[in-house]
């Protein structure tokens, strides 16, 4: 079967100005979205939950005990799907504080009082020295400069979003852990790739969805994990 064409430039930028406009004409006591059979509220400016992270709450996995952190939680969708898998402890981290506070709501919604915790935080800036066994990410996709913290959720001046988050994971995953990410093709997918493994990675493709009707546009979970060092000691 032959590969559906890759959305242009100006096809996804006219989409994603467009969300973006929907994201900040919620009303501001919120709007609940239905996600995967369950109900998440947003406020305005906060990243809806979409097809986008789907890849990668359908298919990752997360062992009854394990710690999770995840970073640019929006909603909390990927934090609370952790929650429901068994995890002991997860802490979901980002930057915009409408989606903190969003999060923070569908954390008491959901019940996982005990277990999850949301902190404000430019990627991992305020994690401290605590180690996880996995992380999950769905950061912005797009190469493209940002200017205000509602586009920082689908773009990423100069990448550097995604460059900081390649270089400083490793400290935060326990020895054996994984990190789980989300992507899509029409981001910066081979960029993606060379971080990852600029940064000492092996990466994956775990799983991809494509939007109905717009088959064009689809949607990545990458499994990322330290890569194997050979005839070195340890």
């Amino acid at each position: 079967m032959r590969a559906s064409a890759l959305p242009t430039t100006e096809q996804v930028d006219r989409w994603q100005a467009t969300r973006q406009k929907a994201f900040k004409a919620v009303p501001e006591g919120g709007r609940t979205i239905t996600y995967l059979g369950k109900k998440f509220h947003v406020y305005p400016n906060t990243f809806w939950p979409f097809l986008d992270s789907q890849p990668l709450v359908r298919n990752f996995r997360i062992k009854p005990g394990e710690s999770v952190l995840d970073v640019g939680t929006g909603s909390g969708v990927i934090a609370v799907f952790a929650c429901y898998q068994g995890a002991s402890r997860v802490l979901a981290l980002d930057v915009n504080p409408s989606a903190i506070r969003s999060a923070r709501h569908n954390l008491k919604a959901h019940g996982f009082e005990g277990v999850m915790e949301v902190r404000r935080s430019d990627l991992f800036e305020k994690v401290g020295d605590e180690q996880f066994d996995v992380i999950t990410a769905n950061l912005p996709f797009r190469d493209k400069p940002a200017p205000d913290v509602v586009a920082r959720s689908q773009w990423d001046t100069d990448f550097r979003t995604n460059t900081q988050f390649f270089e400083q994971a490793a400290r935060y995953l326990k020895p054996g852990g994984r990190i789980y990410f989300a992507h899509s093709n029409f981001g910066a997918v081979e960029e993606v790739r060379r971080l990852a493994k600029q940064s000492g990675f092996s990466i994956r493709l775990m799983a991809r969805s494509a939007a109905e009707r717009e088959q064009e546009r689809q949607f990545f979970a990458f499994l990322i994990k330290p890569a194997a060092r050979h005839g070195r000691a340890a």
